[in-house]
C-alpha cells in the first residue's frame, strides 16, 4: 500500500427488482442479511412512513447482503405491491458493503439507512434529512444519548454503547456523540467522494464514515431519537465492539501515518474556514488569517513575556531574550501553521519550520539591537523597562512575521477564495 489510501471501488450490486417510477429525492437503503422473518412486514410500515409523512419523492432500497434463506425472495416479491421499492442484491456478507455499495450508485439527492428493525422511531425521518436537502449539513445522524432521547434497551448493550461512545471521544477525539445508532443520512454526492475511502465493510462502517467526515471538516447534523432495542436481534455486541476497537486502531494509524488524504479531501468536499469579509484592495482571506494570526500573536507575546521574567533573575536580559523567543518561535510557528492559515499534516512542515527559524533570528537581531540602544542609554532600567522595549521591538518582527508567513504559505492558497487548501 502506497503512503496514502487509495480510493476503493465499490462492490458489484445486482438489482433484482425495482418499481420506482421516478427520479427520487430520498433514497432509504435497509440492508439484510437472512431476515425473511421480518423484511415483509419493516418495508411495509416504512412504506407506509414515507406515503403518510414524507413530502419528497421516495425509494425505499433494501440491499441483501448475501442472504442464505428466502430474505431476496420475499423482497422481490414485495416490490409487485409496493411502489417505489427497489431490491439489489450483493454476493458478499457486510452491512458496511452494502451501504457503501448502494449510496455510492444512488441517483437520489440524499441516501439514508435504517436497520431492518426499525428500532428507530421513524417520526425522526424527516428531522434528520431537512438539514441536508436545505444543504445545511452533509451528513445527519440519529443519537440516543441525547437528554431528551427516549431509549429503551438492556444494561448490557447500554454500558457498551455508552462506553465505546467515551473511548472514541477520547482517543480518536470524535465530537459526534452516538457513532452506531442505525439511523444516518448522507448527500449523495459528499457520499460518491467520501465513501471510496471507508474500508470497513461491516458495523464499524458508520464509525469510521463519521471519523474522516469530522477530520475533513464536514458538518454533522445530530437528531436525538426514540429507540427501542430488539430483543430478537441476532448482533453480537461484544464480538461487534471488538471489531470495532480494532476498526479505531487502523483508523487511528492510518490517520497519524498520513494514508489518507485528508488534505485532498478538505479541498475538494470539506467546509474549510470562512475566509472573512471581502475589503476593496484586500487580498481573499487576509482579514480572517489576519484576526486569527493576532489572536496566535497575543498568546505568543504572553508566553514570551512569563519566561523572560521567569529567566532573567538568572540568565540575564540578552540570554533570556534569546530562549524566551527561540522556545515561543516554534509554538508560534506551529500554531500559526494550523490555526491563522489551516494548512494540515505533515507535508513542508520541515520547511515551514525552518522559515519560521529565519523569522526567530531576525526577530533576535531586531529585539536584541533594541536592548543594546536600551543599556546604552539607560543603563539602569529594570526588568520591566526592558519588557516593555522588547514587546514593542517585537511588534515590528510581528508584522514581518506575517507578512513572511502568508508568503511562505502561497502555495496551499486555493485561487477561489485565497483560503488556504486543508
Amino acid at each position: 500500500m502506497t503512503a496514502e489510501a487509495l480510493p476503493r471501488a465499490a462492490s458489484p450490486t445486482t438489482t433484482v427488482a425495482d418499481s420506482s417510477a421516478q427520479l427520487p429525492i430520498l433514497d432509504i437503503v435497509v440492508p439484510v442479511y437472512n431476515e425473511e422473518a421480518d423484511v415483509a412486514d419493516s418495508v411495509r410500515r416504512l412504506a407506509d412512513h414515507l406515503r403518510a409523512s414524507v413530502p419528497y419523492s421516495a425509494r425505499i432500497t433494501v440491499a441483501d447482503n448475501a442472504s442464505t434463506d428466502a430474505t431476496l425472495a420475499i423482497a422481490a416479491a414485495l416490490a409487485e405491491e409496493i411502489d417505489g421499492l427497489r431490491v439489489m442484491h450483493l454476493d458478499e456478507k457486510g452491512r458496511g458493503r452494502a451501504l457503501n455499495a448502494v449510496w455510492r450508485g444512488s441517483d437520489a439527492e440524499i441516501v439514508a439507512y435504517c436497520d431492518v428493525d426499525l428500532s428507530t422511531d421513524l417520526n425522526a425521518l424527516m428531522p434528520l434529512i431537512a438539514p441536508l436537502i436545505s444543504r445545511h449539513s452533509d451528513i445527519a445522524i440519529g443519537t440516543r444519548l441525547a437528554r431528551t432521547s427516549r431509549v429503551v434497551r438492556g444494561p448490557k448493550r447500554e454500558f457498551i454503547s455508552r462506553s465505546y461512545n467515551l473511548i472514541l471521544r477520547t482517543t480518536m477525539r470524535a465530537k459526534f456523540s452516538d457513532a452506531q445508532c442505525g439511523f444516518k443520512a448522507m448527500r449523495t454526492d459528499i457520499a460518491r467522494e467520501l465513501l471510496p475511502y471507508v474500508e470497513d465493510t461491516g458495523w464499524f462502517f458508520d464509525t469510521e464514515l463519521l471519523v474522516l467526515a469530522e477530520r475533513i471538516g464536514l458538518r454533522i447534523a445530530e437528531v436525538p431519537v426514540d429507540w427501542v432495542d430488539d430483543p430478537d436481534s441476532t448482533v453480537d455486541i461484544v464480538s461487534t465492539a471488538v471489531e470495532d476497537l480494532k476498526g479505531c486502531a487502523r483508523v487511528g494509524y492510518a490517520l497519524t501515518a498520513g494514508r489518507l488524504p485528508i488534505a485532498e479531501l478538505r479541498t475538494t468536499i470539506g467546509r474549510d474556514r470562512a475566509p472573512g469579509p471581502e475589503i476593496a484592495g484586500v487580498p481573499p482571506g487576509m482579514v480572517g488569517q489576519l484576526a486569527r494570526f493576532c489572536v496566535v500573536g497575543v498568546a505568543s507575546t504572553i508566553a514570551y513575556a512569563v519566561l523572560y521574567l521567569l529567566l532573567h533573575s538568572f540568565l540575564g536580559a540578552q540570554v533570556s531574550n534569546f530562549v524566551a523567543l527561540a522556545v515561543t518561535a516554534v509554538l508560534n510557528t506551529a500554531a500559526n501553521r494550523r490555526f491563522s492559515f489551516g494548512v494540515r499534516g505533515r507535508e513542508d512542515a520541515l520547511r515551514h519550520q525552518m522559515f519560521g527559524l529565519g523569522v526567530f533570528l531576525f526577530g533576535w537581531i531586531v529585539t536584541a539591537g533594541s536592548l543594546l540602544g536600551l543599556h546604552h542609554f539607560v543603563p539602569d532600567a529594570t526588568k520591566h523597562v526592558e519588557l516593555a522595549v522588547l514587546v514593542i521591538a517585537n511588534l515590528v518582527a510581528t508584522m514581518t512575521r506575517f507578512v513572511g508567513l502568508r508568503w511562505v504559505f502561497r502555495s496551499h492558497l486555493t485561487p477561489a477564495t485565497g483560503q488556504i487548501a486543508q
